[in-house]
């Protein structure tokens, strides 16, 4: 692990030296913005509520661009191969560039606090939803993250791994939805328990559910493990 921070730094560094995280955290704003100023000014409600709700429909879009290069461009420039020669665990490369993404998401999303700022002073929201929905907005970007960077080591090309983890992530979205129209059963529990949708909505009504936070924490883990498997099949090619 004591690679880990040099490789978080050398990340994160290479994101703000070039345009992509202005571009992502700007897209990202924009987009919450014009939900917060709406229920706010048209609806006259002082909430949070509605600019929260509607960030999962963005961040499998965002998400993906934020992690495309992480191995994509090394595999292509070549780097890739003197990163596995230097003294330096599959691991800690793994794990460092996977907390430089999520450096950046933090970073992206805690910008919205400054429309919690401007709620307090036009009234009284309800902080504990706040509060829990950003719990549940960095645990379910923790898994987002994961699939984009499994994404990135499977691909030599940034456009492709955007592609597929767009429309993986789009896949773990809506199919929270499916269950719903499959009715009750076995099936449709498992559907629902895959999917992210209802894992994350708890998170909006102030709910911490230990089911919630084990599901985004295993499914981290479990495609961080892959991530790094694949890393580690490289040496054999």
């Amino acid at each position: 692990m004591t690679k880990v921070p040099a490789m978080f730094r050398r990340e994160l560094n290479a994101y703000f030296l070039s345009p992509i995280a202005y571009i992502v955290i700007a897209v990202f704003l924009i987009y919450t913005g014009f939900f917060f100023s709406t229920s706010l000014f048209e609806n006259k409600v002082v909430t949070l509520k509605f600019s929260v709700m509607y960030i999962q429909f963005i961040l499998p879009f965002l998400v993906p661009v934020i992690t495309m290069r992480l191995f994509s461009e090394e595999s292509k420039s070549g780097t890739l191969e003197t990163l596995m020669t230097a003294p330096i665990s599959d691991f800690e490369v793994v794990m460092g560039k996977f907390f430089a993404a999520f450096g950046l998401y933090a970073v992206m999303i805690l910008s919205t606090l400054i429309y919690v700022v401007f709620l307090h002073w036009v009234g009284n929201p309800d902080y504990g939803s706040i509060i829990t929905s950003y719990i549940g907005l960095l645990l379910m970007g923790s898994v987002y993250i994961a699939v984009g960077i499994l994404t990135s080591a499977v691909t030599k090309n940034q456009i492709i791994s955007a592609v597929i983890g767009i429309v993986g992530l789009v896949f773990l979205l809506i199919i929270g939805f499916v269950h719903y129209i499959v009715g009750e059963g076995f099936f449709s529990e498992c559907l629902k328990y895959i999917g992210t949708f209802d894992h994350w909505e708890a998170f909006t009504k102030g709910l911490v559910d230990s089911r919630d936070v084990i599901y985004y924490i295993t499914l981290t883990v479990l495609l961080l493990f892959i991530t790094i498997r694949v890393v580690e099949s490289r040496k054999w090619r």
